[in-house]
C-alpha cells in the first residue's frame, strides 16, 4: 500500500471524495437577473469590487455580497474589473 493509500484509509477518504477547503470556497449570490460567483482561493484582495460597487460588496458584513443592492449592468461592469478572476458572473435564464 502506498503512503497516499494509507492516508486515505486513516482519514476515511477515497480519490472520489470531495474535500471542502475553507480557504478555497465557491459561493454564488444573485439579484434574480445575474448571479455573482466568488472563488475565495483566487481572491487577491485588490478591493476593486468594493471601490467600484460598495453597495453590493461589503467585506465587513455577512453575507459580504448583496446583489440585490445594484443593477445587473453595474454588477457586470464591476465583476469585469476583478483582476484575479475571483469574481465571475452569469446571466440567469428566465
Amino acid at each position: 500500500m502506498s503512503g497516499f493509500e494509507d492516508i486515505e484509509k486513516q482519514n476515511n477518504h477515497s480519490n472520489n471524495d470531495i474535500i471542502m477547503d475553507a480557504n478555497d470556497l465557491k459561493k454564488e449570490y444573485t439579484n434574480g437577473e445575474v448571479t455573482i460567483v466568488w472563488q475565495s482561493g483566487k481572491c487577491i484582495h485588490a478591493a476593486e469590487c468594493v471601490k467600484n460597487n460598495p453597495a453590493v460588496f461589503k467585506p465587513k458584513e455577512k453575507p459580504w455580497i448583496v446583489a440585490e443592492n445594484s443593477t445587473t449592468e453595474a454588477i457586470v461592469e464591476t465583476v469585469k474589473k476583478c483582476p484575479s478572476g475571483a469574481l465571475t458572473y452569469y446571466l440567469n435564464t428566465k
